[in-house]
């Protein structure tokens, strides 16, 4: 089945502020979940001008934390998944940047608990159609869990809490971070 989480954001800041805050992100201290990002490959198709990148992210588990406030019933759906006592978990993400048209396109899949579940997201930052100086962010996140059997449906739905407030995190940290580092958001 699964669940999926869709965001849309406007960073009144010009793409390639937006881009650039982007892949400085994290480590930072507004996220101390996530430990340590590793770009593993990136090139340059010559002809186009796309920069391809792929990062491996390794972040904290806090899903036995999180747990641990919930009722009871997700509390025995954790147990019964035991994959979830991981104390790392790794993401991998792929991004294609092109400066020409000023868009770029990331997927993003976790490589923890592969066989128990799926999170897959994908993410585009392109020129808003509203003002050429700013910048739009859509994105769209789903989590399938199959290896809990009937638990699978409350699994879901707690993920969907979870990644949603994930997503609203990373636009917090985000216009933070622009803020810093290029002031004051441009007006109309």
């Amino acid at each position: 089945m699964g669940v999926s989480v869709d965001v849309h954001q406007v960073y009144k800041y010009p793409f390639e502020q937006v881009v650039a805050s982007f892949l400085r992100k994290y480590p930072n201290p507004m996220d101390k979940n996530v430990l340590s990002v590793k770009i593993t490959e990136e090139k340059r198709d010559e002809s186009t001008g796309v920069i391809y990148r792929k990062r491996i992210a390794i972040c904290q588990n806090v899903v036995p934390e999180i747990l641990r406030k919930k009722s009871t019933l997700v509390i025995l759906c954790w147990k019964k998944v035991s994959i979830l006592k991981v104390p790392n978990i790794q993401l991998e993400e792929e991004s294609w940047l092109n400066p020409r048209e000023r868009n770029m396109a990331i997927r993003s899949h976790c490589l923890t608990w592969t066989q128990y579940a799926s999170m897959k997201e994908e993410s585009v930052f392109r020129e808003s159609m509203e003002n050429p100086n700013w910048t739009e962010f859509i994105q769209r996140g789903r989590i399938s869990i199959t290896g809990a059997g009937f638990l699978n449906c409350i699994l879901e739905t707690f993920a969907s809490t979870f990644l949603r407030q994930g997503a609203q995190k990373g636009i917090r940290i985000m216009e933070m971070l622009l803020k810093e580092q290029c002031g004051a958001p441009l007006a109309e």
